[in-house]
């Protein structure tokens, strides 16, 4: 079977759709698939000049705003590339981003398209206080979920939460199907290592919805305590700086390290002791899967697809949101501990491997690639 896998940007960010589609790539290809990754340069801006028409709701009623321009001008410049690029035909495509799919609709008419929705960029956005919550973009961007529920064969998502997010949506809620992101465990390699002061990292985007500041507060609090701790932050983003002025501000920004952006994160995990993430929203968490199979104890919020990962004082321990005396007392329990932090670590590991390897999306997928483009074969 020939698949085309149909990304937005090319997957150079850890996390999520990088951290599995070029693996499963890689993967189908060595059982005998054809398999083509395709993906939008950044360096692609405004080529595009094709009319769009939506068929479940005009976009132009909400012309004018940055936000609906610039996502519409991408969804031209796709097309331009599409039509630049690919001259061959495929059995199925399998889009990762709404973009991606309507663009590959526009070009492939008659070719299945399975989309997986792996995040809400409007959530993300009304978080980091790009737009509001109810305004015309916040509107637009919740409107596309219908348009791809027409425009698509199949829609797919990584969390009954999200699954549950998107329904409000849509007009066939239940057709909706959830597979959970996979990771290949080869790329994880937990080390066994004894740190004389317990080391708490963090790997995310630096923007509002990851919460940070939450956790430099937290982190203040077991300062206050008396508790050691390193704090590591791996990633970059526009609040970096405000950031680095909270950390000072809080009297931990020596206790704090930022590293700025790096490509393969998973290489550095093992060597620390707790992964904590206290996301505002979160569609699945990639990055809570990727520190189990290191061998991490997670701490997390309970929000999105984290609290699909994390059970509470069984794998992890799990906070709510905003709240960064819970986050202290949680990350406190993995600090003053090391036993409870061992076994939650163990916990955590047995059910990455279990439930997010990447042999069960394989074996997952293959079943619909094939239900989707009967006749076909491997």
């Amino acid at each position: 079977m020939n698949i085309l896998q149909a990304l937005f940007f090319p997957p150079e960010q850890p996390g999520g759709v990088s951290s599995m589609v070029p693996y499963i790539g890689e993967r189908f290809r060595k059982i005998g698939w054809e398999m083509e990754l395709f993906s939008l340069p950044k360096r692609i801006r405004n080529k595009g000049q094709e009319d769009i028409e939506f068929e479940t709701f005009d976009w132009r009623d909400f012309a004018g705003n940055p936000t609906v321009d610039k996502y519409i001008q991408t969804l031209k410049d796709y097309i331009w590339w599409i039509r630049l690029r690919l001259k061959g035909s495929y059995d199925l495509i399998h889009a990762h981003h709404p973009v991606a799919a309507l663009a590959m609709r526009r070009i492939y008419p008659d070719t299945p398209i399975l989309m997986t929705v792996h995040s809400s960029f409007e959530k993300e956005l009304i978080l980091n206080g790009r737009i509001a919550e109810g305004g015309p973009e916040h509107r637009f961007l919740t409107s596309l979920y219908g348009e791809l529920e027409r425009k698509t064969d199949a829609l797919m998502t990584v969390s009954h939460s999200f699954a549950r997010y998107m329904g409000k949506f849509l007009a066939a809620p239940e057709a909706v199907r959830v597979m959970p992101n996979g990771y290949d465990e080869r790329r994880f390699k937990p080390i066994s290592h004894d740190n004389e002061v317990t080391q708490l990292v963090t790997v995310c985007r630096l923007v509002p919805a990851k919460g940070i500041d939450i956790l430099l507060r937290a982190c203040a609090e077991l300062r206050r305590r008396g508790r050691p701790f390193v704090l590591h932050i791996i990633g970059d983003g526009p609040i970096r700086e405000e950031l680095e002025s909270l950390a000072q501000q809080l009297g931990i920004y020596e206790d704090t390290i930022f590293y700025g952006y790096m490509l393969h994160p998973e290489e550095l995990m093992p060597f620390f002791d707790v992964f904590v993430l206290p996301s505002r929203a979160e569609a699945f968490g990639s990055v809570f899967a990727e520190a189990a199979l290191c061998l991490l104890a997670l701490v997390g919020t309970d929000v999105g697809g984290i609290s699909e990962q994390i059970e509470d004082g069984v794998n992890g321990r799990l906070v709510p949101p905003n709240d960064p005396d819970a986050l202290a007392e949680a990350l406190d329990n993995m600090i003053v501990d090391p036993h409870f932090r061992y076994e939650m670590a163990r916990a955590a590991w047995n059910k990455a491997k279990k439930a997010y390897s990447l042999n069960r999306v394989i074996s997952e997928l293959k079943k619909i690639y094939l239900d989707m483009a009967p006749g076909k074969e491997g």
